[in-house]
């Protein structure tokens, strides 16, 4: 190869969203390296302004169709703050169980489909098919039980219709709770298998390292997900209110989405990120399959990120049998979710699958919102996969141009971004 090198990855693929990849060299060194956001900006946070509360958590899970779930937990926990609304323990366990399925989810979604062809050496998932049958199979199987259980809680698995302020308009049955139950059971020797596949070619993953800030919620009860205070493995935990401080929001030229930092240049949310700061509150087995891998916290390599999703999917599914034998042994009711309408300003952090989410809004007496803020996980990523990209290029000058095209692109990959969802800038200019 020669020492000068000009690669443009125009939108990476096996990534939501429009995303390129820049690199130029001379004379082996580097002089320009960049993660580029093209994609087109969208603006939620105007959509929902003069609507009424009721409606922003359906308005804003369209924000994603892979985390909408997530973003209508972030919405519905926002409105129920700013108005002083109150949920019950069913509630509660029941939005807990709709967060693990899409977690579960979207994780195998990025690990089987995303990751898992790059590790296997093919372009894609399809030659799999043929090649890995009984690795796709488990994948499939894994994805199909996700799905489901999003369905059977939420109403649908994209864009649920179910969840509410103040509660759900219907609550699942008890024998479909006990069916699920039994399904999750049966497919956690399943998800083991894929953390086996994975574990067998994981010395394909590039052992590259940069000391990292991480960020996300953290629980003295439990590895949080939907509940907890933020923290950071530099400078520790913060209120949610407080989030503002934390995730500094910028703009650079080379993105239609907004960077953010906080101690250092860059952070890191995510999979990776909570299990840095919530490894102890794993599961058993899902700690198992960490020690397989030798996942310790804390943990440098972004490209550990997949595992660690690998290591959620498992602990999701053995809390999801947890919560599932909570509402059992509790009882079912319907509910009927009154609200009062109060104004206010109210803030919802979840962790959804691709890290830490915030949705902040202020609500009028007429229980119209004035005001709205939604802090996207992969736009906090943005900068430090800039950071890491800087870093990680030159160990890979002496690699063939394909090679250092695809180690590139995995560690983009690793990030599992959702790009789209996080272009919330436009740089307009007025004539």
């Amino acid at each position: 190869m020669s020492e000068d090198v000009r690669i443009k990855v125009e939108h990476v693929t096996r990534v939501e969203g429009h995303g390129n990849i820049v690199l130029n060299t001379k004379n082996g060194e580097v002089e320009e390296v960049q993660w580029q956001v093209s994609e087109a900006p969208r603006f939620f946070e105007v959509m929902v302004l003069g609507r009424d509360y009721s409606q922003l958590s359906t308005i804003t899970s369209r924000i994603c169709g892979i985390c909408s779930i997530g973003h209508t937990l972030a919405s519905l926990k926002a409105t129920e703050s700013a108005m002083g609304v109150g949920i019950s323990d069913q509630t509660l366990l029941l939005r807990k169980l709709a967060l693990h399925g899409e977690n579960i989810q979207s994780h195998i979604l990025h690990v089987g489909y995303l990751v898992a062809p790059d590790l296997l050496g093919a372009g894609s998932v399809f030659p799999l098919i043929n090649t890995h049958k009984d690795a796709v199979i488990k994948i499939v199987k894994v994805h199909r039980l996700a799905n489901e259980m999003c369905d059977l809680i939420c109403g649908r698995t994209t864009h649920p219709i179910t969840m509410v302020v103040g509660g759900f308009t219907k609550v699942p049955k008890e024998k479909e709770l006990v069916d699920l139950k039994s399904r999750i059971e049966s497919t956690l020797s399943t998800a083991e298998g894929v953390a086996g596949i994975i574990r067998a070619n994981s010395d394909r993953l590039p052992d590259f390292s940069r000391e990292t800030e991480y960020v996300g919620l953290t629980s003295d009860e439990e590895y949080a997900l939907y509940d907890g205070v933020i923290a950071s493995t530099d400078t520790g935990r913060y209120a949610v209110k407080e989030y503002q401080s934390v995730v500094n929001e910028y703009v650079v030229p080379q993105s239609t989405a907004k960077y953010a930092r906080h101690e250092r240049a860059s952070y890191m949310v995510g999979a990776l990120a909570r299990f840095n700061l919530n490894s102890v509150k794993l599961s058993p087995l899902a700690r198992e399959v960490a020690d397989n891998f030798g996942l310790r916290a804390t943990c440098y390599n972004p490209f550990m990120n997949s595992v660690a999703q690998i290591v959620e999917i498992v602990h999701d599914l053995e809390d999801s049998i947890n919560i599932i034998d909570k509402l059992l042994n509790r009882g079912l009711e319907e509910e009927d979710a009154k609200v009062e309408v109060k104004a206010g300003r109210g803030i919802g952090a979840v962790e959804v699958p691709r890290g830490i989410l915030f949705h902040d809004y202020t609500i009028d007496e007429k229980g119209k919102c004035i005001g709205a803020n939604c802090v996207i996980p992969t736009n906090q990523n943005h900068a430090n996969i800039q950071k890491d990209m800087e870093a990680f290029a030159p160990s890979l000058l002496d690699k063939p141009r394909k090679e250092i095209e695809l180690n590139l692109e995995m560690l983009v990959r690793a990030y599992d971004p959702c790009i789209s969802c996080s272009a919330h800038y436009l740089n307009v200019k007025f004539v």
